[in-house]
């Protein structure tokens, strides 16, 4: 990013999109940012994640905050080992030049503070700066901007407080002074700091210093990612619990992705709000956290799911704010959204019935008990959880991908595998008969409705077809391992819905895999499980090295892999492909163990 001294020009413009593979996430439990490789902040919400967003260019909206070197430069970059902080680095013309990035964490659900340091590591270095906050997708330009006597930048957004300090001699610049620009010059082995505070209540008194919120987070960091010492690919398996990691708040819940509307198909309209909690994808971390014996993020997840269970019993919403509420109906925001996308916000969710959403939570419970990490509301909640299978097994659901409603396999019979789990944990022993029944009663009604002629599960009673996800009732104890059912499934999903070692759902038509829909990450995941599962060590590890290339240089996973292009697709990142990263890493490096 050149300056050419137009102080009205639109910075904006600059900051076009790029390919989802180029942007990196900094997180802080409470809401995230997407960085770019010009060092531009593309998309974050404030102060929540499900809050209008402050930076929304990622979706054609206006708001950015640029650190960019002034000269001709390639881009790169890195995490710093088991955090999400951020080292946006530029080879220049005159030398390496970085920016230190992050979001303070852990972070405080009512003040975002953004850390930038600028490191000239080989010669002096000049960067353009560019400040352009716009709340709530870019209907609030600054406004109320003033410096006070110490060169601390003061401005309001919307219902947003701002204060950024470390640039004191930035200009304010375009209509109405609706951003702040400068040029910024870093001396050969020296560092400058910028830090920006963005809260929906009154701000303290003084700035932070920047040197002690850069120790903290980095202590936090080191407190919260565990060392997964025995994991295969440990640095990414690190990183991929510090994606989950950042993406859960507080009150516990995990969103399933930082960002709304990203394509999963160039105009198909499959564009979809993912800055909630889903059930489902909860306890997929919570499994992944367990299976790495990382009690406190697991705790997060009972935690949020109990209350949830405890609220809501069989009535349990498949998807909910990260704060327990439940989630507005979409709309739209009359902004271009990301190329090939729309622009929507809110989903619908809220108006289905995903039957497995209860085994799931028995899933996650049953593995909390085996961890000695259940108390009195948790146990409860598991026969809430039990009591909502027995009563609503019965209904036509959406199921785990959210299609129309059917008896779908997969619903069954991983409420079948949840029954198993909390009966095995003893989590209410005169119940434990009880469950154990229900679950025999649930995959007999499987086997008489949805087993299809060749010997493997099908979709559905009406639909024959395969399912990826007809892969985790096994792999979580629903079926044993040597059932001919289950290697039969996994036989017949391997030679027809994957190519390559990458995997799809379902098929959709009789266009050829790849043209219908991007590879399914979690299904490729997924795969490598039950091939471990199945002893077969070298198609485990072939599946995970596969699945696992699937990112940028960030290291991030979105939901679907356009494996014909080579591009990232949907929304970014999406926690459950990190989780079963993470789990697959975890179980990978011993031999297999039944759930």
């Amino acid at each position: 990013m050149v300056p050419t001294g137009a102080d009205d020009q639109d910075e904006t413009l600059i900051c076009g999109p790029h390919p989802l593979r180029h942007y990196a996430l900094l997180a802080d439990g409470e809401r995230g940012v997407l960085v770019g490789p010009r060092g531009e902040f593309v998309w974050m919400c404030a102060p929540r994640w499900d809050s209008g967003a402050v930076f929304s260019a990622l979706i054609g909206g206006s708001g950015s905050y640029a650190v960019t070197p002034m000269n001709r430069n390639v881009w790169g970059g890195y995490y710093e080992a088991g955090s999400l902080i951020w080292r946006s680095r530029w080879v220049t013309d005159d030398g390496v030049v970085e920016c230190r990035e992050a979001l303070a964490f852990p972070g405080d659900p009512h003040r975002a503070l953004i850390l930038r340091r600028v490191i000239a590591r080989e010669k002096t270095a000049k960067l353009r700066v560019v400040l352009e906050p716009s709340a709530d997708f870019g209907h609030h330009s600054l406004r109320d901007l003033a410096r006070d006597d110490d060169g601390t930048w003061h401005a309001r957004s919307g219902d947003l407080a701002l204060r950024w300090s470390g640039c004191a001699w930035a200009r304010p610049a375009g209509p109405g002074a609706c951003r702040l620009t400068a040029e910024l010059t870093v001396e050969t082995g020296t560092h400058h700091d910028l830090v920006l505070e963005i809260s929906d209540q009154a701000l303290p008194s003084r700035p932070p210093d920047a040197a002690t919120l850069w120790e903290d987070t980095e202590a936090a960091w080191r407190r919260e990612v565990p060392e997964l010492g025995n994991a295969i690919g440990r640095r990414d398996a690190q990183q991929s619990f510090a994606v989950l990691r950042g993406l859960t708040g507080s009150a516990g819940g995990m969103v399933a992705s930082a960002t709304t509307s990203l394509p999963e198909r160039a105009e198909a309209g499959r564009n979809y709000d993912y800055r909630y909690v889903w059930i489902r994808d909860q306890c997929y971390a919570g499994q992944a956290a367990a299976a790495a014996g990382a009690h406190p993020l697991l705790d997060d997840a009972v935690r949020f799911l109990t209350a949830r269970l405890h609220e809501d019993g069989p009535r349990m919403a498949p998807a909910y704010t990260v704060d327990g509420r439940r989630i507005p109906r979409q709309q739209q925001l009359n902004l271009p959204g990301y190329p090939g996308g729309f622009d929507r916000i809110g989903n619908q969710v809220s108006d289905q019935f995903q039957l497995d959403a209860f085994g799931e939570a028995l899933l996650l419970l049953g593995a909390a008990a085996r961890h000695d990490r259940l108390d009195t509301d948790a146990r409860r909640a598991a026969s809430l959880a039990a009591d909502a299978i027995a009563r609503r097994h019965h209904e036509p659901d959406a199921g785990v991908w959210e299609l129309s409603p059917r008896p779908w396999t997969h619903s069954r019979l991983i409420c079948a595998a949840g029954l198993r789990a909390i009966a095995r944990a003893k989590v209410s022993p005169t119940r434990s008969a009880e469950w154990l029944a229900l679950a025999d009663r649930l995959v007999s009604a499987a086997a008489a409705e949805c087993l299809h002629p060749s010997g493997r599960w099908q979709r559905s009673p009406e639909d024959p077809g395969l399912d990826g996800a007809l892969l985790f009732p096994p792999l979580r104890g629903a079926l044993p391992a040597d059932d001919p059912r289950t290697v039969a499934t996994l036989r017949a999903y391997v030679g027809k819905l994957s190519q390559d070692h990458f995997a799809y759902r379902f098929r959709h038509d009789d266009r050829p895999l790849e043209e219908a829909e991007g590879a399914f990450l979690l299904c490729g995941f997924a795969t490598a499980l039950a091939e471990h599962q199945q002893g077969n060590e070298v198609a485990a590890h072939r599946w995970f090295e596969r699945n696992r290339t699937a990112c940028g240089p960030p290291g991030l996973f979105s939901e679907e892999y356009d494996v014909i292009q080579r591009q990232m697709r949907g929304n970014l990142p999406q926690a459950f492909v990190h989780a079963l990263m993470l789990e697959c890493a975890v179980r990978l490096a011993e031999p297999w163990r039944a759930p």
